[in-house]
């Protein structure tokens, strides 16, 4: 692995598509520093376009599209959020997307996505499934296939929130993130450790969902079965060869597990504390620090909070 080629990326990634991405804001939370003794502070990339942190790598990956790649039009296949960033990027810069999305998405995400003018092809089946027939269809029509994790320019382009963070909060001690595929983790912790190697880097996984983490342990890529979860966004296997296996194995300092009930009550303590509405994915992260948060008494701490697609009828009924 190469660290000096993978920081390289970040920095041209933010180049590329800074003046499509908003800086999210910082904020520190009163309430999670005053109950844990940390000085906590929450990274709001719910509040990016679409609602999650996936608009940076769909727009560096597009972005770096030659001229012929965009006449023939993108395809990827996603739970949603992935899905979202892919054709509100393809609605900007001019180009067609088709979205595979699972049978089961909600309808939330689908009506975003025609909205945004992307072709959506339901699939039976797990995001896994929605992915493979992505890929067929890219090559029987010669679209370019965008993953939502294996691909280096799209992790570069995630990793753009290490430098939002580190100009953010220069004396950044840890930082919680959900991992799904890697993607995330790999781009931000590829860029941060680079600059200060002190930052902890804490990935956060469900405890029916822990592919990675269980890809990490076995020092290799494996089939690691799941349960449903409220962290869709995170669900699904490793690819084998993921060009993100490398740097989580290398960068990530802790693994966390979680359970649906640890996420329900931090997604239920965010929204009843800080006034935000977040997806499973995001209460991961918090109920990872939550669960550590004595290691982390007057240290300064960030949790990234990576999305909101979920529709409040499905919230509510999930923390009641």
């Amino acid at each position: 692995m190469d660290q000096n080629n993978l920081y390289a990326n970040v920095l041209e990634a933010e180049k590329r598509i800074r003046p499509y991405i908003r800086t999210t804001f910082l904020d520190n939370s009163v309430y999670l520093s005053q109950q844990t003794g940390a000085n906590v502070f929450l990274k709001h990339e719910e509040q990016q376009h679409t609602g999650s942190f996936k608009v940076r790598g769909a727009f560096n990956r597009i972005l770096s599209l030659t001229r012929e790649e965009r006449q023939k039009g993108v395809t990827c296949g996603s739970t949603g959020n992935h899905g979202l960033a892919v054709a509100y990027a393809s609605k900007l810069i001019g180009l067609q997307a088709t979205v595979y999305l699972p049978e089961t998405t909600s309808s939330l995400k689908v009506d975003k996505i025609k909205a945004l003018g992307a072709n959506v092809q339901p699939v039976p089946g797990d995001c896994l499934e929605a992915e493979i027939q992505a890929g067929k269809n890219a090559q029987e029509s010669g679209k370019v296939f965008i993953s939502p994790y294996n691909d280096s320019l799209v992790m570069a382009g995630q990793g753009t929130l290490g430098l939002e963070l580190e100009k953010q909060l220069p004396n950044l001690d840890a930082l919680f993130i959900s991992v799904g595929g890697g993607g995330l983790i790999g781009g931000i912790a590829s860029y941060l450790k680079m600059q200060k190697p002190s930052v902890e880097i804490i990935g956060v996984w469900p405890e029916n969902a822990p592919a990675m983490s269980k890809c990490i342990e076995a020092g290799r890529i494996i089939d690691v079965p799941e349960l449903p979860t409220l962290s869709e966004s995170t669900a699904g296997g490793v690819e084998l060869g993921s060009v993100t296996f490398e740097p989580c194995k290398h960068f990530i300092d802790k693994h966390i597990l979680v359970s649906e009930e640890d996420i329900k009550a931090a997604m239920k303590l965010v929204v009843e504390k800080e006034s935000i509405l977040i997806e499973g994915a995001a209460g991961v992260a918090v109920a990872g620090f939550l669960k550590q948060a004595d290691s982390y008494k007057g240290r300064n701490v960030a949790i990234l909070l990576c999305g909101k697609n979920i529709p409040y009828a499905v919230f509510r009924e999930i923390i009641q």
